[in-house]
């Protein structure tokens, strides 16, 4: 990989003028010309510091160092690493304080990592459902499946389009093969979203209550995202928790029954 073209690359993928590129990274449009067109080498602070400004990855941080010439920094450990004792301790600590409401763990292919009490009662809730193994394990998957959670979600029409717009940002961030494979499993899902405007990020709303239907109980719940502020390891960088909360009195009260 050539630098400049790949930093050409992130700054369309951002839809960035060389212009606004510049002044967001503190370096002039004259210098950053010559970093795209080969004519300069950049320096490691100059490499982050482009790739702070175009909010890489860290995944892509460590291909972006390569490509100009230096060592990567970030690590990518499993999570049964010792050194990464404090984020599964951090885990399980915000897994068990969302009880009796469900919790999940996520990575950047909508993945389930980890969950907590409360979201296991639910799936018995749902009952056995006839989808593949990689479905089951696939939060993004099993909510679109038509024999997953869908046929449970009383407001999908409503639901259907933030979803998929929240999923094509997950896949514009990462903008590599993988993501775009993995939204082209989700539009096979999801059928026609021709009429899904993906550039409308402007329009979601802060939350989306999403209603669930058990036969003659509904469930409203609405949910909160949380990420690693800091993320020093691709691992923790990729990885989200997604809460759910009841979004009405008769909600709580049919969660905290389960429990």
């Amino acid at each position: 990989m050539v630098f400049g073209d790949v930093v050409r690359q992130w700054r369309k993928v951002r839809k960035l003028s060389q212009f606004e590129l510049a002044m967001m990274a503190s370096v002039s449009q004259r210098h950053l010309s010559c970093l795209e067109t080969g004519r300069s080498r950049p320096s490691r602070p100059m490499v982050m510091q482009l790739a702070e400004a175009l909010d890489i990855p860290l995944r892509d941080r460590n291909a972006l160092l390569s490509a100009a010439g230096f060592a990567k920094v970030y690590r990518e450990r499993g999570l049964d690493d010792e050194q990464m004792r404090s984020v599964r301790a951090a885990l399980d600590q915000i897994l068990a304080k969302q009880e009796p409401y469900p919790c999940v763990v996520i990575d950047r292919f909508w993945n389930i990592v980890q969950s907590n009490a409360a979201m296991k009662r639910l799936m018995t809730v749902v009952g056995e459902l006839e989808v593949d193994a990689q479905t089951r394990s696939n939060l993004a998957l099993l909510t679109l499946h038509p024999r997953g959670f869908r046929p449970f979600i009383v407001n999908f029409d409503q639901c259907v389009a933030p979803f998929v717009q929240r999923l094509h940002r997950d896949m514009l961030r990462y903008s590599d093969r993988e993501t775009a494979a993995f939204f082209e499993r989700v539009k096979v899902l999801t059928g026609d979203i021709g009429h899904i405007d993906l550039q409308a990020d402007d329009a979601l709303m802060p939350t989306l209550p999403l209603e669930l239907g058990f036969g003659d109980v509904r469930v409203a719940l609405f949910s909160v995202i949380a990420t690693f502020g800091t993320p020093q390891d691709i691992t923790t960088d990729e990885l989200r928790i997604e809460s759910f909360f009841p979004a009405d009195d008769v909600s709580r009260q049919f969660l905290e029954s389960l429990a």
